[in-house]
């Protein structure tokens, strides 16, 4: 008999699949920080192949572009899993607000929570920084669909 993963075991597992689990992911070295229902961090390390302009040596924006919308996907999937056994996600929409850039060789960390589930919706906000997460280098605000159905035993409200 199979025994049922704890919240945590499964919490642990999403994160490595989400930070992992995608080829885009793994290329660009994504890491998980931590999760919760709801909530994700994650974190890009800075890397010569990842800087936009050379000059700079600043990542490249659609490197956390790509950060945030993975970051936001492991929020929602993470209490839409734990809640209604459901993991398939599909970015309706992703809007981003670059609102500096970031520092020059630094690794990029972000930071998304979800703040409603519908029935096949779940909607989530994030912002990713460097040093100072109370100053961001972007801010993103995103809706997800869900793309399959509940796992036996779990329901939809």
């Amino acid at each position: 008999m199979t025994s049922t993963p704890s919240p945590q075991e499964t919490l642990a597992e999403l994160g490595m699949r989400m930070a992992q689990g995608t080829p885009q992911a793994a290329a660009l070295g994504f890491r998980t920080v931590s999760s919760s229902p709801g909530e994700a961090v994650m974190a890009v390390p800075w890397r010569e192949d990842l800087v936009g302009d050379p000059e700079s040596g600043v990542i490249a924006g659609g490197v956390i572009t790509t950060l945030l919308d993975q970051v936001c996907g492991m929020a929602v999937s993470s209490i839409a899993l734990r809640e209604r056994g459901l993991l398939g996600l599909a970015t309706l929409d992703l809007r981003i607000d670059y609102m500096r850039p970031a520092e020059p060789r630094r690794e990029i960390f972000a930071r998304a929570h979800c703040y409603k589930l519908t029935t096949s919706i779940g909607f989530v906000r994030a912002a990713a920084w460097d040093l100072d997460e109370a100053d961001p280098v972007a801010a993103a605000q995103a809706a997800f669909a869900f793309t399959a159905a509940p796992r036996s035993g779990a329901t939809r409200p």
